[in-house]
């Protein structure tokens, strides 16, 4: 006798486990929510040439400012410029994709979740 309904053996005696589960997915999913509008104001900043190019993107890696210094504009050497100009963006992405990746991991506890579910 005892096994229960389908073999369960506690019968429904699981659901309290189910709950807790349930509460802290909620709370993974609202603290992912929070990391999300967290990093959309967040500012981050990388330079190139010495500071001759300044480069601000958000948490997510978009571009919010970009400054030029007059002195860096020769235009004898515009692919120096241009080339400045890209190592500036993506030394700040590069920033922003770690930022991401800390916040990330401080929600999930270094758990590997699937992409999409938060």
């Amino acid at each position: 006798m005892g096994k229960g309904f389908g073999g369960l053996g506690r019968g429904f005696g699981g659901l309290g486990d189910i709950n807790k589960l349930m509460k802290q997915v909620q709370k993974a999913q609202e603290d992912m929510a929070t990391a999300q509008e967290e990093l959309a104001v967040a500012r981050i900043e990388a330079t190139s040439g010495g500071g001759a190019v300044r480069a601000v993107v958000d948490g997510k890696g978009g571009i919010i400012t970009l400054e030029i210094k007059p002195e860096a504009a020769d235009p004898d050497d515009v692919e120096m410029l241009q080339d400045l100009i890209i190592s500036a963006i993506r030394e700040a992405q590069e920033k922003a994709e770690e930022e991401q990746r800390q916040r990330l991991e401080s929600v999930t506890g270094g758990m590997n979740l699937p992409p999409g579910l938060f």
